[in-house]
């Protein structure tokens, strides 16, 4: 034990004289090191020489091109907050996955047995050695070192672009895009030789931000002609998703906390009360904070909407919950939600049971670095209890192509959403205006908190895009694709060319290097598959994290159905709350799913009395039985307001999510201008379609609150 103290002592300097004598390399060896008591053997075996460097791939923005450039930014640009990713040494992370699997397993001494970030930075995190040599160089080269986080993962330092150019080999310049001016490295950052087995890279060189994952409501006229739209009031969620049962025994989140992640405040706390009096929900706790003492970021506009929608339904979901927006300012690199969720997780004491991230970037924009930052980042989540919630994307499967009239870029998922440490929720529609029962599931009338939902819908993918085989059948088209198919007429591309539909697809870029800008190429690498997911009815053998997980209601509008929220910032799109709520903001996308799901974590949290840290091996578990080796027929969705009273899930078997697209990735295009996004370019095969069980348009299917809470072990 005496060793170990002394190598808890020591210090960088220590170990570069150590190294310098030869002494070094037996130490950083040395059995005891990675065995005794918590201490994680050093993998920094010779002293940093910036001569001697290696290149950390995928970490250039795919806008960081010649025809963006305006030139290289002055050497005393400001770069606030950047982030520098270190790893733990293999056989600890391979400790840490088994500790995880205990974590989740009834029976084992660990069961719920939850870590603080002290506690997970020393038993899991790199050599304090290492971190301190690092450290040592980033100080070097006149960088700030604000802060080294508990987790022993994650320096958080300030510079200059001079000194980035020293340090790291790059040059950040100044980007033109879109009329917009940018900040972003050139090349691929560089970091000694040295420190090629701790560091993995840094999370951010760029200032580009990921997106919001909500679309306004918009008319089309595909339903406008005699279809009624019904505007989904929280009322409405409670009946459809069977809430009720737990709200009448008294199950409405209370004694819990739902953390909301944003880069923004909300434009207006009157707008959450007025929500809740219009639609009969008690008065909330609620409050904003910025953890760490992160720059407060006030009100940006438009992305205060999203915080808004995100607080009012999660709330919805459990309107007895403690409701707790979390916020940080963006800095110059570093998106201001992955500071507020590190700030959570590495603070003192025990850090709130369950968060909902409504942002998204695909993998290959996101970058490899900044993908490993977010898996990082919610596997400590995880550990600790944390249950994470991420929508899955508003853009099918082509999530490089988010807020796009067409795919271009092929088949990508969100680096948010495909780590194994979250539950990635998609998004659905419901069936009834396309098979024509609009009566047997809405009151003509409504309730007092605007309620005419009868009954629970049957669902299918949301979908607003011309690819869409329901919509192309209803508009009278045998095929969606081809120069007489769906997406080629008048009314295909005057009104449904987009990608705007609930997302999914196989992770393919989390790591390596895209050949392509944005395209799943060159090294590109998917996160592998977790074992709860792995050989779960309908989920493919393809090695790789699939999502989304599960998926809710979050159309805006295409078949007559969207979310009202209560949004008055007119700058950003809001109107004002008042008379009915019809005439409110409207809109749908998987920023409203994913709080709704952790609303419903929070029924369940209260129910258990405990935390749960990651759902998805009890919600693959649960649905593995209900759905056995061929599926259920019963909790087919398809059966609509007659599927069995005991399903917890419901198992969405028709539509797709397929989006328009050109160019040659994932793009089948027989003929005509615009082809459909498929996994194959010379035959159609849609990307992607539902079926029995897991699939990519839905993942395990939707839920009922009541048999989910009453039956989670």
């Amino acid at each position: 034990m005496r060793f170990n103290k002394m190598c808890g002592r020591m210090t960088a300097k220590t170990l570069l004289t150590l190294l310098a004598t030869g002494v070094g390399a037996a130490f950083a060896g040395h059995a005891e090191a990675a065995t005794i008591g918590l201490l994680s053997a050093p993998q920094v075996t010779h002293a940093a020489n910036d001569s001697d460097r290696v290149a950390l791939p995928g970490n250039v923005s795919p806008f960081a091109t010649a025809e963006n450039d305006r030139g290289a930014a002055a050497d005393n640009l400001p770069l606030e907050h950047m982030q520098l990713l270190l790893k733990r040494p293999a056989d600890r992370e391979a400790a840490l996955q088994q500790f995880m699997q205990e974590q989740q397993t009834k029976g084992s001494p660990n069961y719920r047995k939850w870590l603080t970030a002290e506690q997970f930075g020393q038993q899991y995190g790199p050599s304090q050695l290492d971190i301190d040599a690092v450290t040592s160089w980033l100080k070097s080269h006149g960088f700030t070192v604000n802060q080294v986080y508990p987790s022993g993962t994650m320096i958080d330092f300030s510079g200059t672009a001079g000194q980035v150019r020293s340090a790291f080999g790059t040059e950040i310049h100044h980007l033109s895009v879109a009329n917009a001016g940018h900040i972003a490295n050139m090349t691929n950052p560089q970091i000694p030789a040295a420190f090629a087995g701790v560091v993995q890279g840094v999370v951010s060189l760029n200032d580009f931000r990921p997106h919001t994952n909500f679309k306004p409501h918009a008319d089309y006229t595909f339903t406008s002609s005699g279809s009624t739209y019904q505007a989904v009031v929280p009322a409405d969620l409670a009946t459809i998703y069977n809430f009720n049962p737990l709200f009448n025994a008294g199950i409405t989140g209370t004694g819990q906390t739902i953390v909301l992640i944003e880069d923004t405040n909300v434009y207006s706390t009157s707008d959450i009360t007025t929500f809740r009096s219009t639609f009969g929900l008690p008065t909330a706790t609620f409050s904003q904070v910025h953890p760490g003492s992160c720059t407060n970021p006030g009100v940006v506009t438009g992305n205060d909407g999203e915080a808004e929608l995100d607080v009012e339904w999660a709330g919805a979901a459990a309107p007895g919950a403690t409701l707790e927006l979390a916020s940080c300012a963006d800095t110059s690199t570093t998106f201001g939600g992955l500071i507020a969720i590190e700030n959570l997780i590495n603070a003192s004491g025990t850090p709130p049971a369950i968060m909902s991230v409504s942002y998204g970037e695909c993998e290959a924009e996101n970058g490899a670095t900044a993908n490993a930052a977010y898996i990082s980042t919610y596997e400590q989540a995880a550990t600790e209890g944390v249950s994470v919630f991420v929508s899955s994307g508003d853009e099918g499967a082509a999530s490089c192509d988010a807020d796009e009239s067409k795919s271009t870029h092929g088949i990508g998922v969100s680096g948010f959403a495909s780590t194994p440490y979250n539950v990635a929720v998609g998004g659905t529609d419901f069936g009834d205006t396309y098979a024509g029962t609009n009566s047997t599931y809405w009151s003509s009338t409504n309730s007092s908190t605007y309620g005419s939902a009868l009954s629970y819908i049957n669902e299918i993918p949301w979908n607003d895009s011309c690819a869409s085989a329901l919509i192309s059948g209803k508009s009278g088209y045998s095929t969606p694709y081809g120069s007489s198919g769906f997406c080629n007429s008048a009314t295909g591309k005057e009104y449904y060319l987009t990608t705007a539909s609930g997302s999914g697809g196989p992770s393919g870029c989390a790591s390596g290097s895209a050949s392509t800008s944005g395209v799943v190429s060159g090294t590109c690498a998917g996160t592998a598959k977790p074992s709860w997911q792995s050989g779960f009815l309908g989920n493919p053998a393809d090695g790789v994290r699939d999502i989304p997980d599960v998926s809710l209601f979050a159309a805006n509008g295409v078949w007559g159905h969207y979310y009202v929220y209560c949004y008055t910032d007119t700058a950003g799109g809001g109107v004002a709350c008042t008379g009915a709520p019809s005439g409110w903001a409207g809109a749908g996308g998987t920023s409203f799913a994913s709080p709704i799901m952790a609303g419903i974590q929070a029924l369940v949290n209260q129910k258990i009395g405990a935390s749960v840290g990651n759902p998805n091996p009890t919600l693959y578990s649960l649905a593995a039985t209900e759905y056995g080796s061929s599926g259920s027929t019963s909790c087919n969705s398809s059966n609509g307001n007659a599927v069995g009273s005991g399903c917890i899930f419901y198992d969405v078997t028709q539509g797709d999510m397929d989006v328009n697209c050109t160019g040659s990735h994932n793009c089948y295009r027989p003929s005509g201008t615009n082809g459909v996004l498929s996994t194959s370019t010379s035959s159609y095969a849609k990307a992607y379609g539902t079926g029995t069980g897991w699939d990519f348009a839905t993942g395990i299917g939707t839920v009922n609150a009541a048999n989910l809470v009453n039956n989670w072990p």
